[in-house]
């Protein structure tokens, strides 16, 4: 029997594709936990928010984060949730932006 294929959620795909537009750093964890590895990365690089990191835990597993001005987040969350940070709102390609309809008043 065919296995059903899971929706994909059009709000999440948008904040994937503006993801995809946000510097992207790679490090191993070590022995730190995934977050904690992120947060010492962030603290020793001086890496200026937004950015997403991408944590390999084990060589099958990776985390990924974003670290934006208010303080480190789970990637899906933000992708689920990218209007609520203002410093994605800048990188937002501008067709996006345009696709809302437009409305018209006629004359009286």
């Amino acid at each position: 029997m065919a296995r059903k294929r899971k929706r994909k959620s059009r709000r999440r795909q948008e904040g994937r594709k503006i993801l995809e537009l946000v510097p992207q750093y790679n490090l191993e964890s070590g022995e730190d936990k995934p977050v904690t590895a992120a947060r010492k990365f962030i603290a020793a690089n001086a890496i200026v928010p937004p950015a997403v990191l991408v944590v390999r835990r084990n060589e099958h597993t990776t985390d990924r984060y974003f670290w934006a001005e208010k303080g480190l987040f789970g990637a899906q969350y933000v992708e689920e949730n990218h209007f609520l940070f203002p410093s994605l709102r800048s990188i937002i390609p501008q067709e996006a932006v345009s696709k809302t309809p437009a409305t018209s008043v006629a004359g009286r």
